[in-house]
């Protein structure tokens, strides 16, 4: 048993000798069952959950073919505890199902027979608002509108719903890839993108038709949706993080499909047209003129026939946007991610409204693979100014965050590294406006922030990927969706506490393969023993786990008076 590669723990941790021969034929199972965590160099650690168990219910998984994967694979005996969790989470699984009578009408039912457990549920506060009329052999008729209400409430109740209540086909639209891009050179999914769309696809009985594609940032997971719409061929909504991301969705739809201009449609607080693609912001979706005001633009939502909605950073979805996917569980929904890490802590809500994980890689083999950048992570440490000192001693907490943060002393450690990457495209990036206008001022470099013209914004942006603009800053609006691939080089000089999210997707600006095929570097310039080092190592927590080391520099003491 010794020889085995894989290491079994009772808390559902399974942890995998990377570099076993085992290994690379393993992994597809284990993300199966287990959803992968952390992907260091030698083993990875993949946890069994109830979600991740449910999931593998879905997709046809018993307990015994997943308790014979861990006993042929385990080092060790699989621990009874484990086997119990297991046993509880696949039975809890398949006892509901949603579904539709010939007369169309949706109804929840029991799956085995004599099972009282719905009439049990029904008296339970969370639930009797949605089980409405009793029939007569025991199954509930159920509100169409509150089909995702209810898969929250009873995925929370410890039992998961089997939906086959179907989807809308939504209106026909003609639609193709282009076998050679608006350019002329070849175009075509790559392998891992071609297998995440046949995962939506996956299991269309029983719940297939909607999940989460998890991938790093680089590694095109536009085209995944793409590839997914091409399938359908049907209108979709899709819903971004802001107007660039908003832009380079309708870009890349041009650009890799053949559907005309004039279908593929805006939907922001600039413009508001609806075509057959529209593709929309998540603040104009959350948009409401008061805070008991109605929001306004819901409609869109409701009242047209799409056949997909596609939600772009899904970890990035706003209250009010669950709220509508609650609504309309009826059409297919695509969400696409770098992390489901969500610092609300919603990440059920995102697998029971939009669906389940359905694909991930690690980070680390697409790396290996040639398909994002090599980076080098650096952790530069520098002193708090003196004069800030009697000051940061005396501030509560958060204030003390802001002034490490802002700490003029990294000034002189920016300016090393801009002599260090000179000739390289840069990107400076940081959370606070004061500090980043005075970066600005001091080395001359353009700085776009939220209050930037969208026109000026795109302009710094392309004047950057042409090489006339050298070094660009951004506030926390360059943190998605900014399409940089020739930059190689991010120094990060303040952050939004100890957001793992954040760094993830601020490491993604630079991880597009470089166009001479050099590697990439990300610097995190830190105030010493204080709590902005303290909260950088939670931001750093996650890439960590994705097989990423941080470098220390321990830049020598400077004092600016």
């Amino acid at each position: 048993m010794s020889d085995r590669p894989l290491v079994v723990q009772s808390d559902g941790t399974l942890l995998l000798e990377v570099h076993h021969p085992l290994a690379q034929s393993l992994r597809p199972k284990l993300s199966a069952i287990a959803h992968l965590e952390k992907s260091p160099e030698y083993f990875h650690e993949y946890r069994v959950t109830s979600i991740s168990l449910w999931n593998a219910a879905q997709a046809g998984w018993t307990r015994e073919r997943v308790l014979d994967l861990l006993e042929a694979n385990a080092r060790y005996p699989v621990p009874t505890a484990l086997v119990k969790k297991i046993e509880d989470a696949l039975d809890a699984f398949g006892r509901v199902e949603l579904a539709r009578t010939s007369g169309g009408d949706l109804i929840l039912r029991a799956l085995r027979r004599g099972d009282s457990l719905l009439d049990e549920l029904a008296s339970r506060h969370l639930l009797e608002a949605f089980l409405g009329q009793r029939l007569a052999d025991g199954r509930y008729r159920i509100d169409p509108a509150h089909r995702g209400a209810l898969k929250v409430a009873m995925i929370r109740a410890g039992f998961p719903i089997v939906d086959r209540a179907g989807f809308a086909q939504g209106t026909r639209l003609e639609l193709a890839i282009r076998k050679r891009d608006s350019e002329g050179d070849a175009f075509a999914l790559r392998p891992y993108q071609s297998e995440a769309v046949d995962a939506f696809f996956a299991d269309e009985g029983g719940g297939g038709g909607s999940g989460v594609v998890v991938l790093p940032c680089g590694a095109g997971k536009t085209v995944v949706g793409i590839g997914v719409l091409a399938r359908l061929r049907t209108r979709a909504l899709i819903l971004t993080p802001n107007i660039t991301a908003l832009r380079q969705w309708r870009k890349e739809l041009l650009d890799k499909t053949d559907v005309p201009a004039d279908q593929v449609t805006e939907y922001s607080g600039q413009e508001k047209q609806i075509g057959a693609i529209t593709i929309a912001t998540y603040q104009i979706m959350s948009h409401r003129t008061s805070k008991t005001a109605d929001f306004s633009h819901l409609d869109l939502f409701a009242d047209h026939d799409w056949g997909l909605i596609i939600y772009d950073e899904v970890h990035l979805l706003p209250a009010p946007v669950f709220r509508f996917t609650a609504e309309i569980q009826a059409r297919r929904r695509l969400g696409l991610t770098a992390t489901l890490v969500r610092e609300d802590g919603r990440e059920d809500e995102v697998f029971t409204l939009i669906g389940p994980r359905i694909f991930d890689l690690p980070w680390r083999d697409l790396e290996s693979d040639g398909y994002i950048a090599q980076v080098r992570c650096v952790e530069m440490r520098t002193d708090l100014a003196r004069d800030r000192r009697s000051d940061y001693d005396a501030a509560d907490r958060r204030y003390r965050f802001r002034l490490a943060s802002e700490n003029p002393v990294k000034l002189a450690r920016l300016k090393a590294l801009l002599k260090r990457h000179d000739g390289e495209r840069i990107l400076i990036i940081g959370q606070y406006l004061r500090q980043l206008r005075r970066v600005a001022h001091e080395i001359g470099a353009p700085l776009i922030t939220g209050q930037t013209p969208q026109a000026e914004r795109e302009d710094l942006y392309a004047r950057f990927r042409e090489g006339t603009i050298g070094v660009l800053i951004v506030s926390k609006v360059g943190n998605f969706a900014v399409d940089l691939p020739d930059a190689s080089v991010a120094i990060q000089i303040s952050g939004t506490f100890g957001s793992r999210q954040e760094e993830a997707q601020r490491l993604g600006r630079i991880l597009r393969p470089k166009s001479d095929g050099r590697s990439a570097h990300f610097y995190s310039i830190i105030t010493r023993d204080s709590v902005d080092q303290e909260f950088a190592a939670k931001r750093q927590r996650f890439l960590m786990e994705q097989g990423y080391q941080y470098e220390v520099e321990e830049a020598e003491a400077e004092i600016l008076r």
